[in-house]
């Protein structure tokens, strides 16, 4: 009896993903949580706008999605100040890694990341073979110097840099990235991951020429206009690099829903603004309940907060175990010393108020 003869590489693979879902969780325990903090979802949700399109097109689902998105690479285009051909749409900013590291990435070819950053991006980096050499936090923020010495190293053909930074929520001046371009090594294509930069202060999105060849950015739908579930990010670069993506990229890959949403959700300014004051609130507020509990927090760009647990990273994921068992979904950091915080992502009140209640509850177990 035989099966499929996979390639050397795929079975090199180990067989998982980068996330334990919410849903596989509550599977797992037997009940639903009481809050899901963990995702960095929006649980304020979408646009009204948004929705009552995507309303809409489900009477048009029997077609395919535009495989080209015109209209929301048009209105990206007018909304980034770029051409559309600078423009690529896909499916959120996951899809858009894996069609990435498809174009660039040979095996054996040289990676280069933070130890510690997103890793949905060293999943498919190793799926396609790459090798992935790492630099280590500095001060809890990515480090542009670090990371571009490490590129010019080990020869990287891309370097993955986000701003804001999942999963601490620091994020850098984009002047200074800007600046940190000119030591990118020749040849190497700087991946710079931006799907918290509504959320962040003025300033800390580079001015970076959207026809430059030394870097290619990515933006979502999944945070800031709470369209997680949609699927449905954006690449701005040069449109050279752009085009490539047509070798490779499904091109009936896009929900023609999630287009209209998307499209929607971009022309709702209120909506965004609400979106990004009820965010501050609950910055705010995750940060008082932090210190009713004597924890400290780090400054947040993002929608979520770190939470520093005072101990090690085996101390903080006790308080996660201790979370999750009380209903309390959260996630935290991998690698030392980052792993010594849990991450909450920002909710409602009434989310906020079960936090609330149950972190004492879950430190007292952790403390033993």
């Amino acid at each position: 009896m035989t099966g499929p003869r996979y390639t050397d590489l795929v079975q090199s693979l180990p067989a998982n993903v980068p996330f334990v879902g919410p849903e596989e969780q509550e599977r797992a325990r037997g009940a639903p949580f009481a809050a899901r903090l963990g995702a960095n979802e929006s649980l304020f949700g979408p646009s009204p706008k948004a929705v009552a399109a995507m309303q809409a097109e489900a009477r048009e689902i029997w077609k395919y999605g535009d495989p080209g998105s015109h209209d929301l690479r048009a209105a990206l285009a007018t909304h980034m100040g770029v051409a559309p051909e600078n423009i690529l749409v896909g499916e959120g900013i996951d899809g858009l890694l894996g069609y990435l590291v498809r174009l660039l990435v040979a095996p054996g070819d040289a990676v280069v990341t933070s130890d510690g950053a997103y890793p949905t991006f060293n999943y498919h980096v190793t799926g396609y073979g790459g090798a992935l050499h790492k630099v280590p936090y500095r001060d809890d923020r990515e480090d542009p110097a670090a990371l571009f010495a490490k590129a010019g190293e080990v020869d990287a053909k891309l370097v993955y840099l986000s701003n804001p930074d999942n999963p601490m929520g620091t994020w850098h001046e984009g002047a200074e990235i800007a600046a940190a371009l000119d030591d990118l090594p020749a040849g190497c294509l700087l991946l710079l991951d931006e799907a918290y930069i509504e959320f962040a202060p003025d300033g800390t999105a580079a001015d970076i020429a959207a026809e430059d060849p030394r870097v290619i950015r990515m933006r979502t739908f999944s945070k800031a206009y709470g369209m997680a579930g949609a699927r449905v990010g954006y690449a701005v670069g040069a449109a050279a690099l752009i085009r490539s993506f047509d070798r490779i990229r499904n091109h009936f890959g896009m929900n023609r829903m999630a287009q209209a949403g998307a499209l929607a959700a971009l022309h709702d300014r209120d909506w965004l603004a609400h979106v990004q004051a009820e965010v501050a609130r609950a910055r705010d507020r995750i940060a008082r309940i932090a210190a009713m509990n004597d924890l400290a927090t780090l400054p947040s760009a993002t929608n979520f907060v770190a939470v520093d647990c005072g101990a090690d990273g085996a101390f903080a994921t006790a308080v996660l175990d201790a979370m999750v068992a009380r209903g309390v979904f959260v996630r935290k950091p991998f690698v030392a010393p980052q792993d010594r915080c849990i991450r909450i992502s920002c909710g409602r009140p009434e989310d906020l108020e079960v936090l609330a209640r149950e972190l004492p509850h879950a430190l007292a177990v952790a403390r033993g």
